[in-house]
């Protein structure tokens, strides 16, 4: 027993869970065993009552904006958007069946050798780059890889929401689409200490510049026990024709101990405070279309399976799946978009690390042989 506590917090163990790795004044995550805040913002009423361009100077710039900054703050951002020529001839090279998460960890790449960070000094104006850039750096690649259709990214119609449907589209979402696409930002903005942000202040506090942290982050987002739990859960739900197939096939998954993504939470222990807030939007989405309608049937038979007989709840990633699948994004989009507005809480992430920072370097339990005795090359086994 003595063991296994002492393993509790190792990686191999638990990953570290449960193990505070420093302080952060950007959000709580898991409080009074729920609550999830921006700032001390409840995460309920940011996505009720701010666009996401709000949140996103909020993270990077610590209050939320008056008027004028928030007009000025949308400037940048609709700045941001169009791409060097080069960063497009780069993405015209990637490969149509590339996984998207690629396509946006090598565009960041590549614009950090177009617009570099030559001092800290320039941090916000990186920030803005980054979270302008991400979308139509996604949107070109797919667009052309996907359509053969080099797309203008450099528009300044609508929101920062409204603006990633449209290039995806071409056309101008509805309004429902448009507050949808807001509130599903704002929610994927800023999550604590998860796997990816803690890369991108692992690499934040050996001083290395904005673009490289964000590389990173997007290196862990990639991996499915971090990202992708929304693809996953779409793909699932696919499968079934039916809420009772569905939840005939999710009681045959239990049973053979198949892991069912989009429930549960390693950090919440009752609730996901984000779950209800898509999940309204899923279901006000898909009234009026027998298909939607039915996925979402199938969504809500799968939750109450899971709750009966395992007593987990959905996530936030879950009812993203049928939201995001009635306003018409491609279930490759789902991850990338999650990127595209966690870039705002990685790079408010950077800022803090580096406002006060010490190398992040902990220390390993070595469990390889005491010693070993040099062998030469002709007699090795």
């Amino acid at each position: 027993m003595a063991e296994a506590t002492s393993n509790a917090g190792k990686i191999g163990g638990a990953g570290l869970r449960g193990q505070s790795a420093g302080e952060t004044s950007l959000s709580t995550v898991g409080k009074d065993g729920v609550g999830l805040t921006y700032r001390g913002y409840p995460i309920e009423v940011l996505a009720e009552n701010a666009s996401f361009e709000e949140v996103a100077y909020m993270l990077l710039r610590g209050k939320l904006p008056n008027r004028a900054e928030l007009h000025s703050f949308r400037d940048e951002l609709i700045n941001a958007r169009e791409l060097p020529a080069a960063l497009r001839a780069v993405l015209e090279l990637i490969p149509r069946d590339a996984h998207p998460m690629d396509a946006i960890r090598t565009g960041v790449s590549m614009l950090g050798s177009y617009d570099p960070e030559h001092s800290f000094a320039e941090q916000q104006k990186i920030a803005a780059r980054l979270v302008g850039a991400l979308p139509s750096i996604l949107l070109y690649w797919y667009r052309f890889s996907h359509d053969g259709k080099r797309i203008e990214t450099a528009t300044n119609d609508g929101s920062h929401a409204g603006n990633f449907l449209y290039l995806l589209h071409d056309r101008v979402p509805s309004e429902a689409h448009a507050a949808a696409m807001n509130a599903s930002l704002i929610l994927y903005a800023e999550h604590e200490f998860n796997a990816s942000t803690f890369t991108a202040r692992v690499c934040a506090s050996t001083l290395s510049d904005l673009y490289s942290c964000v590389t990173g982050a997007i290196g862990s987002l990639r991996g499915p026990l971090h990202g992708g739990a929304n693809e996953a859960a779409m793909e699932m739900l696919e499968r079934f024709d039916s809420p009772d197939a569905g939840e005939m096939e999710i009681l045959r998954m239990l049973a053979a101990k198949e892991k069912i993504m989009g429930f549960g939470h390693p950090v919440y222990r009752s609730a996901d405070p984000r779950s209800p807030i898509i999940q309204s939007w899923a279901e006000r989405l898909s009234k009026g279309d027998a298909k939607r309608e039915q996925l979402y049937a199938i969504a809500r038979r799968v939750e109450q399976v899971m709750g009966r007989e395992k007593k987990l709840f959905p996530n936030a990633d879950y009812y993203h799946a049928p939201a995001y699948r009635a306003m018409g994004i491609p279930t490759k989009l789902f991850t990338p978009i999650f990127a595209c507005s966690r870039v705002s809480g990685w790079c408010a992430h950077v800022f803090e690390q580096r406002a006060n920072n010490r190398i992040i370097r902990p220390s390993a339990d070595y469990t390889g042989p005491a010693s070993a005795e040099w062998v030469e090359i002709g007699l090795r086994s």
